[in-house]
C-alpha cells in the first residue's frame, strides 16, 4: 500500500509540499526580548521574567490574544500529564503560570498543583472568545488531546480556574484544533479514521454555543467534491479559524492527495486545500489552494499548514515543502486563491509556519530556520537529513501588503538557536529527532499591534531569563531532556494591527 495511505490510516502524520517563488526583503527593524515560562510546579502564580522558578519542560505551545490584549498560552506536558498554561496582561513582556487547565475532573473546576496522571497533554491549542462572557471576561478554551478523547478546558474567569468537558470520546481521533467567536461559541475539529465516523478518513467540526460545555453533533468537513474526496483517501489537517468580520465563515485547512494519486503507490501529500463553512460550523464547502504537480517528491503536511484571516475577511494559508514557507491568499472566501509565493528568503529552510493576521492585508508568520538547505532535490525530508551543528531559530516575517501579489515579506530572527542538527516532522511516526516537536505560535496584540511567540527549545542557558530546569545540564543540552517552552515578545518595530478595537 501505498505511504501516504498507510500514514494517514494509522493517523500517524503523512508527507505533503510545494513549490513556488517571490523573493524576500531585508529585515524592517522588528526587535524582539525572549525568556522561559514557569511551569506550575514547583508554583503557579509565578511572573517570568525575574524568577528562579522560571523553567519548565513542556514544548510544542500554542497562544492567542484577546481583544484587550490579553496573551494567553499553553504547551504540553505530554499525554497523561496534563498541559500547561500562561497569560500576559503586560502586553507580552511578561507571563504569569496559572493553574493546569487538566487538572481537575469533569463538571468541577481546578482549585490546585498538578499531581499524578491528568487527563490531556497531547497536541494543545487555545482559542479565546471575542466577545465578553456575562462576568466582563473573555472566555479562554484550552484543547488537548488524550489517546481516544478530545478534552476542552474553559476559563471564565481570565485563568484564574478552568472546567473541564471532553468534547469527542472516539476509539481513533488525531489533532484537534479550536477556535472561538462571541462570547461562549467556540468549535473544535479533529481527524477519524475509516470506520469510526465515516466509511473513510473523517474531518469532523463539533460546535458549542454554552462555552465549551457541551458539544453538540459533528459535521465532516470533507464533501463530495474532488478535493474532499481526495483529503478522505489521505490528509493531515492544520488549525481552524473563524473570519473576524463575519463569524459565519470558519475555515479549516489541509493536506492532502488527489483522487489521481490512488494509482500512484509513490504519491505524497502535494497539495493544499480548505474546507469552508459559511454557516458557522454546520455545513461546509472543500476548495482546492494549490496541486503541486511533483507528487512523488513535494509534500505539505509538514507541521502543519496553517490559515490566519485579517480583520477584512480576506484569508491567508501558509505552508511548508521542508525546504520553504509558501502562502496564497483569498479574497472571495477561501473560493479562489493566489500564490505560491515564497514567504522566506532563498538561501535558507523554512519550516513549521504559524502565523497572525491583522488590518487588512498585514500579516506575521513564525518558521524555525536555518541557513543550511538541502542539495538533494529528490530527498522529500530534508530537515530531517540536517547536519548536527545545523543551528535552527525561530524566524518572524511580516507583509503589510500581503494581499499583492509579488508583495515582500521582510525577515527578523527573534530568538538564539532552539536547536541543532535534524528535526523529524513525522509526528508519532518520527524515527528522528522531534525535540521540536509538531508546531509553535505567534498571536498579534489588536491594542498594540505587536507580536509575542511561544516556541520550544532544547538548549541549555543558564540566566536570569532562561533558567535550566533540573533535568537540563550542559552535558545533555540540545536533547528532549532540556526541552522547554519559552516566548519572543516584539518590543519595538511596526505593528499589524493599526487602532484598537
Amino acid at each position: 500500500m501505498r505511504k501516504w495511505l498507510v500514514a494517514v490510516a494509522a493517523l500517524a502524520l503523512a508527507v505533503c509540499a510545494l513549490a513556488g517563488a517571490s523573493s524576500a526583503a531585508k529585515p524592517r527593524g522588528n526587535v524582539f526580548t525572549t525568556f522561559e515560562l514557569a511551569a506550575t510546579p514547583p508554583s503557579p502564580s509565578t511572573t517570568c521574567p525575574g524568577s528562579s522558578l522560571c523553567w519548565n519542560g513542556a514544548a510544542e505551545p500554542a497562544i492567542r490574544s484577546t481583544p484587550d490584549g490579553t496573551f494567553f498560552a499553553s504547551s504540553e506536558n505530554a499525554l497523561g500529564h496534563g498541559t500547561l498554561a500562561w497569560r500576559s496582561t503586560t502586553n507580552g513582556l511578561s507571563y504569569t503560570s496559572l493553574l493546569s487547565p487538566n487538572d481537575v475532573s469533569v463538571g468541577s473546576t481546578s482549585t490546585g498543583q498538578e499531581a499524578g496522571l491528568e487527563p490531556g497533554g497531547g497536541d494543545t491549542d487555545v482559542a479565546v472568545a471575542t466577545a465578553k462572557n456575562s462576568s466582563g471576561f473573555y472566555n479562554v478554551y484550552v484543547s488537548s488531546l488524550t489517546l481516544a478523547s478530545v478534552d476542552v478546558s474553559t476559563s471564565r474567569d481570565n485563568g484564574s480556574t478552568w472546567s473541564l468537558n471532553p468534547a469527542a470520546a472516539l476509539p481513533i481521533d488525531d489533532r484537534e484544533w479550536i477556535a472561538a467567536t462571541g462570547a461562549n461559541k467556540v468549535c473544535i475539529s479533529y481527524l477519524t479514521a475509516p470506520g469510526v465516523l465515516a466509511p473513510q478518513l473523517g474531518l469532523h467540526v463539533a460546535c458549542s454555543t454554552d462555552g465549551g460545555a457541551t458539544f453538540g453533533p459533528p459535521a465532516n468537513a470533507y464533501d463530495t467534491s474532488q478535493v474532499g474526496l481526495g483529503a478522505t483517501n489521505g490528509s493531515r489537517t492544520g488549525n481552524l479559524a473563524f473570519d473576524p468580520s463575519n463569524p459565519r465563515y470558519l475555515y479549516q485547512i489541509f493536506a492532502y492527495a488527489t483522487v489521481a494519486d490512488v494509482s500512484d503507490p509513490n504519491a505524497l501529500l502535494h497539495c493544499v486545500g480548505i474546507a469552508v463553512s459559511s454557516d458557522g460550523g454546520s455545513t461546509w464547502h472543500d476548495y482546492n489552494i494549490y496541486v503541486n504537480p511533483n507528487a512523488d517528491t513535494v509534500h505539505y503536511d509538514n507541521q502543519f499548514p496553517n490559515v490566519a484571516v485579517d480583520r477584512a475577511g480576506n484569508v491567508y494559508a501558509f505552508y511548508s515543502d521542508d525546504r520553504n514557507t509558501y502562502y496564497s491568499y483569498s479574497t472571495d472566501h477561501g473560493q479562489t486563491w493566489n500564490g505560491p509565493h515564497q514567504v522566506n528568503p532563498s538561501g535558507e529552510t523554512a519550516i513549521f509556519p504559524w502565523a497572525s493576521a491583522g488590518d487588512p492585508g498585514k500579516v506575521d508568520v513564525v518558521y524555525y530556520k536555518t541557513p543550511w538547505v538541502s542539495t538533494d532535490p529528490t530527498n522529500p525530508t530534508p530537515a530531517e537529513s540536517a547536519p548536527p551543528t545545523t543551528p535552527w531559530t525561530v524566524g518572524f516575517a511580516q507583509n503589510l501588503t500581503a494581499t499583492t501579489a509579488g508583495s515582500a515579506f521582510n525577515e527578523t530572527t527573534a530568538t538564539p538557536t532552539v536547536h541543532l542538527g535534524s528535526v523529524c516532522q513525522g509526528g508519532a511516526a518520527c524515527t528522528g529527532n522531534r525535540d521540536l516537536y509538531d508546531d509553535f505560535g505567534v498571536a498579534a496584540s489588536p491594542t498594540t499591534g505587536f507580536a509575542s511567540i511561544v516556541f520550544s527549545d532544547d538548549q541549555f542557558t543558564s540566566d536570569a531569563n532562561d533558567p535550566a530546569q533540573p533535568s537540563c545540564t550542559s552535558s545533555v543540552s540540545n536533547s528532549g531532556s532540556c526541552d522547554h517552552t519559552s516566548v519572543a515578545t516584539q518590543t519595538s518595530g511596526t505593528p499589524i494591527f493599526s487602532k484598537r478595537r
